[in-house]
């Protein structure tokens, strides 16, 4: 479940003026910005952007830009785009980051639809006039560009039929690259790139009948190798998405130094969907609320939106 709170009835126009005078005060007012945008879902922050362009004849993403900083600017101006322009964006930051974060590309491919996948690969294109595969092409090398653009190619079939003895003898196929050795990767990228997510969860079950271990475990080596963490995270992403999304909230809060980026990615993609559910698995997990981790972990106006967008009603 969703722990966005929105109301039902409200007035694009009003927020739209309350927004602009806030950005006009002797400071920015980041409380009332806060208070609208943060309680408004897609559908209204939509029609929110369309009526400040009409009214001030500006776009909403660029007066916010101008009048917010930090963390906070980042989160905010992320949150007001449309969910697939959204991805497109984060998509297209993750590859200029000068160590590309393929957690963003492999999020991309594993947890959408064919459909949604289809639909960020064609707003990026329309939005930086490349293909998604092309910049991916450009910003990795090796078995990570194999990887990542064979995931984002495909037009993943998403029945759940599945092929118990196709699934035996991939399971084979996989323990043979995997402990071969030098991990090549060929057929394991072919598999991950090809099969529906309901026939690679029964090759990864039967991976562990055969070999009697996961093939996460199987996969951890080297932790500066990139290629086998970037397999591990496509594996977990197929498996349980929830699950792996806890697990990345709580690496990148109680390493050392917050992730901010991958902080607000997490909480704002999920706070329409399936943010609840994610709270309740980090409690389970952490003995500690995640509304307690972001607490501890950030400051501000930063802190009080992320907080805004988990459900707290104090904002």
């Amino acid at each position: 479940m969703a722990t966005l709170v929105a109301p039902e009835d409200f007035s694009p126009g009003e927020d739209a003026l309350a927004i602009n005078r806030a950005c006009q005060r002797w400071g920015t007012d980041e409380k009332a910005i806060i208070s609208i945008l943060g309680h408004r879902n897609a559908a209204q922050r939509k029609q929110i952007r369309l009526a400040y362009q009409e009214i001030y004849l500006e776009d909403l993403t660029k007066q916010l830009k101008s009048e917010l900083s930090g963390d906070f600017e980042r989160a905010i101006c992320h949150w007001i785009l449309d969910p697939v322009e959204r991805d497109a964006v984060l998509a297209n930051e993750a590859l200029k980051k000068a160590r590309p974060d393929y957690r963003v590309i492999l999020e991309t491919a594993y947890m959408k639809s064919p459909e949604e996948l289809l639909a960020v690969k064609c707003t990026y294109q329309f939005l930086y006039k490349r293909s998604l595969e092309e910049d991916v092409a450009s910003h990795t090398t090796g078995d990570m560009r194999r990887l990542l653009i064979a995931v984002v190619s495909v037009y993943r079939y998403e029945g759940e039929e599945i092929d118990e003895g196709v699934a035996h003898s991939e399971a084979n196929i996989l323990g043979d690259e995997i402990q071969g050795g030098a991990l090549k990767g060929e057929e394991i990228i072919r598999i991950l790139s090809t099969r529906s997510k309901a026939q690679l969860i029964a090759t990864f079950n039967n991976y562990k009948q055969i070999h009697g271990t996961s093939i996460t475990k199987s996969l951890r080596g080297d932790p500066t190798d990139e290629f086998s963490a970037a397999l591990r995270a496509a594996i977990r992403c197929i498996r349980n998405p929830k699950k792996y999304l806890q697990k990345l909230l709580c690496n990148v809060i109680n390493n050392m130094g917050t992730d901010e980026d991958t902080l607000s990615r997490v909480i704002i993609t999920r706070a329409e969907k399936d943010l609840k559910e994610m709270k309740e698995l980090y409690l389970e997990r952490n003995s500690r609320s995640l509304e307690d981790a972001v607490s501890s972990e950030t400051t501000g106006d930063y802190k009080a939106f992320l907080l805004t967008l988990l459900g707290n009603q104090e904002f």
